[in-house]
């Protein structure tokens, strides 16, 4: 299908999925938090528009009634008495001013003209007002008038609503630290089984068993709880069968296949005869080679111990050294290592018998990582494999060479059999390319290993 002939309709989840965090709990907290801050953005804006509104009808209501009384008493009092009284008149929106006031400008806010046309109203045509804007931001405006003896006064107007508490905003601060805390608490009650099961399910391996999750909690907690546990009932019951399949598969064929080579080896010397060992040896080897993948699929019953994993390791270069193989070791541990014995071992020797067979030597070197685990690489100058191969190759039955002679091509499991290993030691086994020509295999170690 091409470009145009996709739904535009699928573009659209896809946007609005890339600016989702990737995990649920991520997603929950902000759909939460984006709905509580949505729900006391309104709170608080209808909360003060209407005090916005309530304290606007009230200073209306009062100035109202204020300026008919004020400015009658005001013009009944003699000049020299009237500034004694202005602080009795004074309100926190408006005030009275015994001069001329301030100059300004004749163009007012919807809400000045309102007043202006009220206190007009109120005082009607015995004294006529002159309103102007002597400040926009925060908005001041003043009235005009001239009192009965030709003195001037002045009503300075500041509308605003009414101040916030002191103690509001810690309320505030309390309530959203509050519902931060529950949203935290519903969240994690609701994640944390994912993260139990995903936690149990990447334990789950062929190698060793997986962690049983205790099946309480909400119904469709346990309900899944209780699949997870049947399904690892059941791959535990099909690994237990194929094994003893292959197991019982290995023995009726070794049984022929002795009897076969019996047979052949009581024959006459002649070219057939050799070449009909050769068949039998490479059925045989083909036959343990496949079980013991399987076996390294499916773990072992050996514990693991405490080793010294440099006495280790020259032991093993050592048996190799007795044999006449080149086969050096370098580097140090410096430190023990749990891990099962005859597993570790196994993978060693199948990735220095990999180098010796291919380079003709081998070079083992072992150093301690920075996360307290154990680095194991052995390196050779042979042929080395395509970087586009290096993954496949530890697949199970994948030769580089075509051929099945056994020793150019080989039956393909050696690698795969070190990968499981490795796996079920807990460890990770990568193949790279090394400079100047050859293969690094590398086994990472962790410090304490799968029992």
């Amino acid at each position: 299908m091409s470009a145009a002939d996709a739904d535009p309709g699928d573009a659209a989840p896809r946007r609005a999925r890339g600016w989702l965090p990737r995990s649920m709990a991520s997603r929950l907290y902000l759909i939460l938090f984006a709905g509580l801050a949505l729900a006391h953005t309104l709170s608080f804006s209808l909360l003060f528009y209407e005090r916005y509104v309530t304290a606007t009808s009230m200073m209306l209501g009062n100035l109202e009634l204020d300026v008919r009384t004020t400015v009658a008493m005001l013009d009944r009092l003699p000049a020299d008495e009237r500034a004694q009284w202005l602080p009795q008149f004074k309100r926190r929106t408006y005030h009275y001013l015994l001069s001329a006031g301030e100059p300004g400008t004749p163009q007012l806010s919807e809400r000045a003209q309102d007043i202006s046309q009220m206190v007009g109203g109120v005082l009607g045509s015995r004294y006529p007002i002159r309103t102007e804007t002597v400040e926009r931001r925060p908005e001041r405006f003043q009235i005009h008038l001239t009192l009965s003896d030709g003195r001037p006064l002045t009503i300075e107007v500041m509308p605003s609503t009414m101040p916030i508490a002191q103690w509001l905003p810690y309320v505030l601060a309390a309530q959203l630290a509050l519902l931060v805390l529950c949203a935290w608490l519903a969240v994690r009650l609701a994640t944390r089984p994912l993260e139990q099961l995903a936690q149990a399910a990447q334990a789950l391996s062929p190698a060793s068993g997986g962690k049983r999750l205790g099946e309480t909690g909400p119904t469709e907690v346990a309900q899944a709880a209780a699949a997870f546990n049947a399904m690892q009932d059941r791959i535990a019951a099909y690994l237990r069968e194929r094994l003893q399949i292959l197991a019982s598969i290995s023995h009726d064929l070794q049984t022929p296949i002795t009897r076969m080579r019996l047979r052949t080896e009581a024959m006459d010397e002649s070219p057939e005869r050799t070449r009909l060992l050769d068949d039998l040896e490479q059925i045989q080897h083909l036959v343990r080679e496949g079980v013991d993948y399987a076996r390294s699929a499916h773990g072992t019953a050996e514990p693991a111990i405490r080793l010294d994993l440099d006495a280790f390791l020259d032991s093993v270069v050592c048996d190799y050294q007795d044999t006449g193989k080149a086969v050096t070791l370098s580097g140090r541990a410096g430190a023990p290592l749990v891990a099962r014995a005859h597993a570790l071992r196994r993978v060693a020797c199948n990735l220095i018998d990999n180098a010796v067979k291919y380079a003709g030597a081998a070079e083992v070197e072992v150093a301690r990582c920075d996360d307290g685990g154990f680095r194991i690489d052995v390196l050779d100058r042979g042929p080395g494999i395509p970087a586009e191969e290096l993954d496949a190759v530890m697949q199970p039955f994948y030769r580089l060479e075509a051929s099945r002679n056994r020793d150019t091509g080989g039956t393909g499991l050696g690698l795969a059999i070190a990968q499981q290993l490795a796996s079920s030691l807990g460890g990770r086994l990568s193949l790279s390319q090394r400079e100047g020509g050859g293969l690094r295999a590398s086994l990472w170690l962790p410090a304490q290993g799968r029992d």
